[in-house]
């Protein structure tokens, strides 16, 4: 092998990602494509916000849906039992404006998830032809919903999920949440890829924003088909899918933005939550457990062997190719993340932590093995396994 192949082999997969990422950027569903439905062609839109114990969020989320241009809008916020003053909040935010009605939730019945429970309470007394669900901490533009509502009816789709601009304001948020994005993005390269892919497997929706036509949501069963799902928004795209109702999933960052987590401890309760449907089974899922592993074989090949190179290297213990390839893999895996948080606008010098932030999600991904699917989120505690098990 010559010399020189070595240090281009070892940094090959960082080298070919900016790649992928660039042929497929050119061919995403991107929302600002749709042109906000024209005033005639409106159907009445409900948006529901399932809350709980979000007094932090709520009001903004109100306002930012209350500033929307489109023209027949309902907004129902359902306090799914909040113990921090989230209700109070969300009048106050809706104070003056009729199309926002703040709702009481009833107690959580046996059997069901909290936030399929809240939506369940809200489409009960939703009017509209087309429905949204929105998360608290989602901060939708003026034209999120008119462009939503023309990209589901052009493309002919059932369900619309948009992906949002993530805002990342604290140190963990910044070390740990570029490596959520990073997964997202080795699993989902290509979303138009995913919009036309014909297995039920592939198609995800993000809870964050998902828009649904009224008659096809009730078809599929709404959320009371999947009470149990701890991962409720990727169990109901794949039921659509299913019944033939087609899923789309979009771009929407110019349009919806969200700050998810605000500290470590957070982050952990949050992604814990969100891996539990891999790892909430009586025995972990094949993928559950590849996960990890390529995640510590990324440090171990990417991070840490370059480094314990260079150290031999600068010990007299090493020299040509090992030292050149170790230092293309250091620059080139150092770059890689540099380029990824200046790309999202952030300082470009956390992509030295990367390491840290890997093995955060590592111990988040493990943890959710050994907790084999017991949950905890929002001061409710749920043995996921368990109420799958009893649900079906």
């Amino acid at each position: 092998m010559s010399p020189l192949l070595v240090p281009l082999l070892w940094s090959l997969p960082w080298l070919l990602l900016p790649v992928l990422a660039a042929a497929f950027i050119r061919r995403r569903p991107v929302l600002d494509g749709w042109p906000p439905a024209a005033k005639a062609d409106a159907p009445l839109v409900s948006v529901i916000v399932p809350a709980r114990n979000e007094a932090h969020n709520i009001g903004d989320c109100v306002r930012a849906l209350r500033s929307s241009t489109y023209p027949r809008l309902e907004i129902l916020v359902v306090d799914d039992g909040s113990e921090d003053g989230t209700g109070e909040r969300a009048r106050a935010a809706a104070e003056g404006d009729p199309r926002v009605r703040v709702i009481d939730g009833e107690p959580l019945p046996a059997g069901w998830f909290g936030k399929p429970w809240a939506c369940e309470q809200g489409v009960r007394l939703a009017r509209g032809e087309r429905i949204a669900f929105c998360d608290a901490d989602m901060r939708a533009g003026p034209e999120l919903v008119g462009r939503t509502v023309a990209a589901l009816a052009q493309r002919d789709a059932a369900l619309l999920s948009a992906i949002p601009r993530q805002v990342l304001g604290g140190f963990w948020e910044r070390v740990v949440m570029a490596q959520v994005g990073m997964l997202f993005l080795m699993r989902y390269p290509d979303p138009e890829r995913v919009n036309r892919s014909p297995h039920t497997r592939d198609k995800i929706a993000l809870g964050g924003y998902i828009l649904v036509r009224r008659d096809a949501y009730e078809a599929a069963g709404g959320h009371h088909a999947v009470r149990h799902e701890v991962s409720e928004d990727m169990a109901i795209a794949q039921r659509f899918h299913a019944l033939g109702h087609a899923p789309l999933l979009v771009h929407a960052e110019p349009h919806l933005r969200v700050r998810m987590y605000r500290s470590l401890a957070e982050i952990v309760e949050g992604w814990g939550k969100n891996l539990a449907r891999s790892s909430g089974r009586t025995a972990p899922g094949p993928l559950a457990l590849l996960v990890p592993w390529l995640i510590l074989s990324g440090l171990f090949f990417f991070w840490l062997l370059p480094s314990l190179v260079l150290v031999r290297g600068a010990l007299g213990m090493a020299g040509w190719p090992w030292v050149p390839a170790a230092v293309v893999a250091q620059a080139v895996s150092v770059g890689f993340w540099a380029g990824m948080y200046r790309r999202d606008g952030h300082n470009p010098l956390y992509a030295a932590l990367a390491p840290l932030g890997a093995l955060v999600m590592c111990g988040i991904l493990l943890a959710s093995l050994l907790r084999r699917g017991t949950v905890t989120w929002k001061g409710r505690r749920y043995a996921a396994a368990a109420m799958e098990a009893g649900a079906g």
